[in-house]
């Protein structure tokens, strides 16, 4: 496998984390990913303890921020704001150089505006604690159905929204690939990405998480990551693949096929 190749756990749904090292192992995977949602399932002490002693490089981990909390209730903000330092308490233990997650939903109560000064002064104390641990804190596109868990749902918001909170960008090229001036928004959000994703659509899937392995789909991921390291970008390439074309499939082998695929994009691209 191309060792710029991350392979999250979210990839391997309703397994335990012995399965995942297990697939990890099979796969020949470089980089991988956790949850934090898994750990916390499985114990987190334990979980943390088993993850550290692995011969793979963690590229990153994800955490619901506020989800499924708006950003608006502050009666939550404590909890939430002790359930990410957990995790960022992790990713150092673990070496891994990142964190993302959801920002939490606006609900009704306010305008994207609010919304985001809101998630900026919830989020403003873990980001100053990630930066003293050398963890960079990511947040990335997610479609607009999660409204009910997250903030921006384009890569121009997402940077916007990490500008202004002083934090990283997760660029997921499933949500963004067909916004306008994408190239242009890519350039701007290269010095604070740390962690890029890959998957691919096929069109007409209308049930999310409707992704597919790359190559099965409409996504020109080839001239998308080739911007992408014009643009300067040498972190990981991770996986999320999620959804009914997965589900059919089987996780394992939509996994394996998309390391192939886009191990010989990356190749051709001389990454």
């Amino acid at each position: 496998m191309h060792d710029r190749i991350s392979v999250n756990n979210l990839c391997f749904p309703g397994v335990p984390l012995a399965t995942d090292i297990e697939r990890w192992r099979s796969l020949g995977a470089h980089q991988v990913a956790t949850s934090a949602m898994k750990i916390n399932a499985e114990g987190w002490d334990q979980s943390v303890e088993m993850l550290r002693g692995l011969e793979f490089k963690f590229a990153t981990m994800v955490h619901p921020f506020m989800a499924p909390n708006r950003l608006d209730a502050d009666d939550k903000v404590e909890s939430v704001r002790k359930d990410l330092s957990r995790t960022l308490a992790a990713a150092k233990t673990l070496g891994s150089k990142t964190v993302y997650m959801t920002t939490g939903g606006r609900g009704r109560a306010q305008t994207w505006e609010e919304a985001a000064r809101s998630f900026c002064s919830a989020v403003a104390p873990c980001a100053e604690e990630a930066r003293n641990a050398g963890v960079e804190l990511l947040i990335e596109p997610a479609p607009t159905l999660y409204a009910d868990l997250h903030l921006p749902h384009t890569l121009r918001d997402t940077v916007q929204l990490a500008e202004q909170a002083g934090i990283g960008v997760c660029l997921d090229i499933f949500s963004s690939w067909t916004e306008p001036q994408l190239r242009e928004t890519i350039e701007r959000a290269m010095k604070r990405c740390h962690l890029v994703q890959v998957s691919d659509y096929v069109l007409g899937d209308r049930a999310l998480s409707c992704r597919a392995v790359p190559g099965d789909g409409a996504i020109p991921l080839e001239r998308i990551i080739g911007w992408i390291l014009e643009a300067g970008y040498r972190g990981a390439f991770d996986l999320e693949l999620l959804g009914p074309r997965i589900d059919k499939e089987g996780h394992y082998e939509a996994v394996r096929r998309t390391c192939d695929r886009l191990g010989e994009i990356l190749v051709r691209l001389g990454a």
